[in-house]
């Protein structure tokens, strides 16, 4: 079963670099599918609708000091088992890593 397990952290924390150790065992392992890190949030646009037009605002929704710098994508046997590679995360012990499963073309987890 497919699993996005989804990073967050402060963007300038510098903690990027500690992912490539982390990256490599999950590889090693069969699990790994795909990881990226995210652009810093002052890049980015959040579409919303506002008076029955799309409009682009500069700058990501959430106003917090934590936000999104990456996603890793694993295929495990168990929902356990990627809450575990969730953990092995830094960010988990201080802003957070959420563990959501992958969504089929059919609607049903992969």
């Amino acid at each position: 079963m497919k699993y996005v397990i989804m990073i967050y952290g402060n963007p300038g924390d510098g903690r990027i670099g500690e992912f490539d150790p982390l990256l490599r065992e999950i590889a090693e392992s069969g699990e790994l599918i795909d990881a990226r890190a995210l652009a810093d949030p002052v890049t980015a646009s959040t579409i919303r609708l506002h008076d029955g037009v799309l409009a682009a605002v500069e700058g990501p929704f959430p106003q917090g000091l934590e936000h999104l710098v990456a996603f890793v994508v694993v295929d495990c046997e168990s929902r356990d088992r990627a809450a575990e590679i969730a953990g092995w995360f830094p960010d988990a012990y201080t802003a957070g890593v959420e563990v959501r499963p992958v969504m089929g073309s059919s609607g049903l987890e992969m």
